[in-house]
């Protein structure tokens, strides 16, 4: 209860913040998360050139706007000549109110379109409480998601939701492998592993682990995960080589850009485009691996070139 509350508080205090001083609450928030002063004048990691791009290219920038919105997006997607890597768009809604439940296919994704945790997963319509999935989703809608950390690429984005096919085996309960590919001046420097999601049931809370991969798919000691699993062998997807490319032909243009798919077999299926990981503030990127001088953070950043 008591961290809930603390939680809850230190919420309101950034938002706050934000509508006094996006630059502000920056400011603020990677000094609570790093505990040192955040350099937009001068950035080298990682997570300052993310946050100098959130000041400097992704502000006002409405092709920015459109890519992080996962509705418009698609368009996007399509202009670069990849619209058959889209999932299924079932039904677009404005309202939670406006959905029509008995329209649903039996298995489906609804999602907030801007920002990320904003999802559920139904594996079978039938079983699934309408109500409380609709008062979730008008809970998304009140979030005004940007003001959390300034991601201004969210401002201005009306709220809307999605509803997508079901990636996987719903009679399983299984969910995709999510690979997403980390691009910097439009070159895939690593590939990040979301594995062991396992079987989507309710009230379920598996253990996602990360794992970094370079081109070559070697693991790179770039995670707590890589550290603690150093004998683990994540499967090489045979479409690999092939997903690299489409995620690079994506990104052109953008200095910075996570591209990320869902594989399964030979299927390619795009999932969204992100500017801002974790906001901008990885703390665990500020990991040394054993072997290396400088952390993951300054890996990172040093292979970024700003614009």
């Amino acid at each position: 209860m008591a961290m809930s509350f603390k939680n809850n508080l230190a919420r309101v205090f950034r938002r706050t913040l934000t509508r006094i001083s996006p630059v502000l609450n920056t400011r603020v928030c990677y000094r609570a998360k790093f505990g040192r002063r955040l350099d937009l004048h001068e950035p080298k990691t990682f997570n300052e050139k993310i946050l100098w791009l959130k000041f400097n290219t992704y502000r006002n920038n409405e092709l920015i706007r459109q890519c992080a919105d996962k509705i418009r997006v698609r368009q996007f997607v399509e202009s670069r000549d990849r619209g058959y890597m889209l999932n299924r768009l079932v039904a677009v809604y404005d309202s939670p109110d406006d959905i029509v439940w008995e329209n649903m296919p039996e298995s489906f994704a609804l999602k907030l379109n801007i920002g990320c945790g904003s999802n559920l997963i139904v594996r079978s319509k039938s079983t699934t409480c309408k109500e409380e999935a609709i008062a979730k989703a008008k809970t998304w809608m009140k979030g005004n998601y940007w003001l959390n950390y300034a991601e201004l690429q969210y401002k201005g984005v009306t709220p809307r939701l999605l509803v997508e096919d079901y990636i996987g085996d719903p009679a399983a309960g299984s969910l995709p492998m999510d690979y997403k590919f980390y691009c910097m001046n439009g070159v895939c420097r690593y590939i990040l592993v979301c594995a062991d999601r396992g079987v989507e049931t309710e009230g379920s809370n598996h253990s996602v682990k990360f794992f970094f991969m370079d081109r070559d798919w070697n693991v790179m000691p770039f995670s707590p995960e890589a550290l603690k699993y150093k004998d683990i062998h994540i499967k090489k997807p045979a479409v690999i080589d092939k997903a690299i490319a489409e995620a690079e032909k994506l990104s052109v243009g953008f200095p910075f850009v996570r591209v990320d798919f869902f594989i399964e077999e030979e299927r390619i299926i795009f999932g969204e485009l992100t500017f801002t990981p974790a906001g901008g503030m990885d703390t665990e990127l500020s990991m040394v691996p054993p072997g290396y001088r400088k952390s993951v953070d300054e890996i990172f950043g040093a292979e970024l070139q700003l614009p």
